[in-house]
């Protein structure tokens, strides 16, 4: 009789094979969540800083008012900021999209899923005068001064010690930032009475 040897895996090799597997996993899984959140999460926050920023480059370059308001189709104002924003050309200040006169310069669609906002005084807009300075408030509305950003972990250390949360700012003078101090972001949502998500 001719011994042919066999290729494969014997039993053993194929057990040691899926407990590795196993341990892999049970440390990837937990961790590519994480990663996913964060994800959205800068995303978000990033989103929202590029718009203002742009807002405000933009007042100063062409010497008009420039306003960023919620909007649910991004045509119009209306709606809350998880549906989306827009940022418009306001020529007479009035923050509306006036047909002829006004142009949508950025449409942003709705937020990502599973990320929630938190607005001071639930303001609906912000607006920058042709000096690229901000508008605190028009017509006795008030302008968005903090926004906090959360998702299902709430306002927690999160992975570099920082929040899993986001704190937007923006001063009265229009400069927008971003924060991620625990502290600073409970110290926001206690100040507006919101919790987080």
């Amino acid at each position: 009789m001719d011994n042919r040897t066999q290729a494969g895996f014997t039993l053993y090799e194929l057990l040691i094979t899926v407990l590795v597997i196993g341990v892999i996993l049970s440390f990837a899984v937990p961790n590519m969540q994480d990663f996913t959140r964060n994800s959205r999460m800068t995303s978000t926050a990033n989103d929202l800083h590029a718009a203002f920023h742009m807002a405000r480059s933009e007042s100063s370059r062409a010497k008009s008012n420039i306003t960023i308001c919620p909007s649910t189709d991004g045509a119009d104002c209306g709606g809350t900021w998880e549906d989306g924003y827009i940022v418009f050309v306001d020529d007479d200040g009035d923050l509306a999209v006036d047909d002829g006169t006004d142009s949508v310069l950025r449409s942003h669609d709705a937020i990502a899923e599973g990320v929630s906002l938190a607005v001071e005084n639930d303001a609906t807009y912000f607006s920058f005068a042709s000096t690229g300075l901000g508008r605190p408030n028009v017509d006795s509305n008030t302008a968005v001064s903090r926004i906090v950003m959360c998702d299902e972990r709430g306002n927690i250390i999160a992975a570099g010690g920082n929040s899993a949360g986001r704190l937007f700012i923006v001063t009265p003078l229009g400069r927008a930032t971003i924060i991620r101090d625990t502290t600073m972001i409970g110290n926001a949502l206690e100040d507006m009475g919101k919790t987080c998500p």
